[in-house]
């Protein structure tokens, strides 16, 4: 089996490498898993360039990778009997949650890391799911628990959690405003938002008042603003990228919150469900193949693209 891994942190495509690796070890608790497609997300190159070494501690060699989309091998022992070979499973594979790194032919995934694949999605698209999906759900049903006839602020929405979210707020019965560049405009429309306000020629904060809630995936002076948009004294802010801010939460009356995405087996159920019912849409934005890691790996660093960029095995 090949994997992309690493022997060491570094920013350069040198740092990644395609070995040839063999198949982990089946232990109790623990799927096998042959992957078929495995998602990009931001974290994927701050892992590799070392920005999450305080958090995340690698033994090197080490594969990189954590959402997947797949087919069941092999079950360990203690793990549900809702798994059986030749399932078609969803979730993360990655080190940091207990598994080998999904970037492989063949990955180790903590059973309850991983949930049925949503029926509606192939691989490629499951592959680009679990962790933006579980952090719009986290965040808008759990954290805000938005609900209908309220007003959301999604900031980012033509990315991977923002567009995610989009779908997300306007099923959960919102009105949907989302910050975009021109040339998004089209694509946040087709999945719902209400207004779009492009962020490279407008200041959101001067044209939505009184919202309910905002989304934060950008972080900044972009989440220093958000709060101007806010219902003074009720409205809530969840951001994917900042520690609460007191002096503005007192100066506005508004809650903020801190988002740390958790992808487990009850999170991933809920998301397959919802996104079976609704015809929920993964963009993919590009592929690359397993050998083409590190390119793949520059571009979600590098193009902001539109959706989600995925490996194929």
């Amino acid at each position: 089996m090949k994997s992309a891994q690493i022997m060491k942190y570094g920013n350069t495509n040198e740092v990644i490498e395609i070995r040839e690796t063999t198949t982990p070890n089946l232990s109790a608790g623990k799927v096998l898993i042959e992957v078929k497609a495995a998602g990009i997300n931001p974290i994927d190159w701050k892992i590799k360039e070392g920005y999450m070494q305080q958090m995340i501690h690698l033994q090197f060699p080490s594969t990189l990778g954590l959402d997947f989309s797949g087919v069941v091998k092999q079950v360990g022992e203690d793990v549900s009997s809702d798994f059986n070979r030749g399932d078609e499973v969803y979730g993360q594979a990655g080190v940091p949650t207990g598994g080998s790194g999904a970037f492989s032919d063949v990955a180790l995934a903590t059973a309850t890391s991983i949930a049925h694949k949503p029926k509606t999605l192939d691989h490629k698209e499951a592959a680009g799911l679990p962790l933006v999906g579980v952090s719009a759900w986290q965040a808008l049903a759990e954290n805000i628990a938005l609900s209908n006839g309220q007003k959301i602020l999604i900031h980012g929405g033509a990315g991977g959690i923002g567009s995610t979210a989009i779908q997300l707020a306007k099923h959960l019965g919102a009105y949907v405003a989302t910050t975009v560049s021109t040339n998004d405009k089209q694509f946040v429309q087709e999945l719902g938002a209400d207004q779009i306000v492009d962020y490279k020629k407008e200041h959101f904060e001067d044209i939505l008042q009184d919202y309910d809630a905002v989304y934060d995936t950008i972080g900044g002076e972009t989440y220093k603003r958000s709060f101007r948009a806010l219902k003074k004294g009720s409205g809530i802010i969840v951001s994917m990228l900042e520690q609460p801010n007191s002096e503005l939460m007192n100066q506005f009356g508004i809650k903020a919150l801190f988002l740390f995405s958790q992808v487990n087996r009850q999170r991933l159920i809920k998301l397959a469900q919802w996104v079976d019912q609704h015809n929920i849409r993964v963009n993919i934005a590009q592929t690359f193949r397993l050998d083409e890691a590190s390119k793949a790996l520059d571009y979600q660093k590098d193009a902001h693209p539109r959706g989600k960029v995925v490996l194929t095995m």
